[in-house]
């Protein structure tokens, strides 16, 4: 290679700068600085007793209850602001009783409602705009029910 590239602060969303400077027979050297955006996702949850929660929670915001023994029994996920121009988010929960669950996508409810069926974990994948979904068995989970959603 002609150049070499060097970064500045290019790991966590902000301001960063890419560097490329010429060798052998290339001399000189530019600098860029660019920004680095956060992922913008939110979600809702369906609660036990409750049901889904009235808003969506981004940034940090707590999504459920603490300390008051409810169970989570889906959820809805969702990209927002450029990140949903670009991109698709797919997920899928592990729920008692069914295992595994299909995957839902973009603001689709994942698990349960109205079945007294508590989530064990959810696995959130994001991919291009258009992408097809994962397959059923993915990075070593493999789905156990074909729906994401089983409503009452």
């Amino acid at each position: 290679r002609d150049y070499t590239f060097t970064y500045k602060s290019n790991v966590k969303a902000g301001k960063a700068t890419v560097t490329a400077t010429g060798k052998g027979n290339y001399a000189g050297s530019q600098s860029v600085k660019f920004k680095i955006v956060a992922p913008s996702a939110s979600l809702r949850a369906q609660v036990q007793t409750y049901g889904w929660e009235k808003g969506w929670k981004a940034n940090g915001t707590l999504s459920g209850t603490t300390g008051q023994g409810k169970r989570l029994e889906a959820v809805q996920i969702r990209l927002t602001g450029n990140m949903a121009k670009k991109y698709d988010v797919y997920y899928r929960v592990h729920a008692q009783k069914y295992g595994w669950m299909g995957w839902a996508r973009n603001g689709a409810s994942a698990g349960t409602a109205g079945h007294a069926i508590c989530l064990e974990a959810i696995q959130v994948v994001i991919v291009p705009k258009g992408a097809k979904a994962p397959s059923a068995t993915y990075k070593g989970v493999k789905q156990a029910y074909a729906k994401a959603f089983v409503g009452k």
